[in-house]
């Protein structure tokens, strides 16, 4: 399947939440081994979220935005990963950042994913850290 079939919505968790919820608990529950109630942090129903969606209607990736500017649980299904799902998914959560008027955009990343924020101007700030047992840098990106 080509990437440009891949479509990106932004989607409220009213309305996408078993989709959402699918993705995130495959990804960070099962694979990553994160307890549910770390996962499940009460701030979903209050953010912007973005679903990957195969022409099929399959959802294949999503990644949420806090109104302070948090980008987080970014995740894509494992088959998905390596084809530009991830890259699309960022870059249009930082161009809905920027239309909310959002300055100044923050995530936490797996160390394992640093590089890959840094190529779209990500820069680490302070130390490593432990975030559900997992190793993550705070980085930060003036939009």
């Amino acid at each position: 399947m080509v990437l440009n079939e891949i479509q990106i919505k932004e989607v409220s968790w009213q309305f996408a939440s078993l989709s959402l919820r699918e993705i995130r608990s495959e990804v960070f529950i099962m694979e990553q081994g994160v307890p549910e109630a770390l996962e499940w942090d009460g701030l979903d129903n209050g953010c912007t979220h973005l679903l990957a969606i195969t022409p099929d209607n399959i959802p294949v990736g999503t990644v949420r935005l806090l109104a302070d500017g948090h980008i987080g649980r970014m995740a894509v299904k494992r088959t998905w990963r390596n084809k530009g799902v991830g890259k699309a998914l960022l870059l249009r959560i930082m161009e809905v950042a920027r239309i909310q008027g959002i300055k100044v955009a923050m995530l936490n990343a797996q160390t394992t994913a640093r590089g890959f924020y840094e190529k779209f101007g990500f820069r680490a700030e302070g130390n490593e850290f432990l975030d559900a047992g997992i190793p993550h840098y705070k980085m930060l990106r003036e939009l």
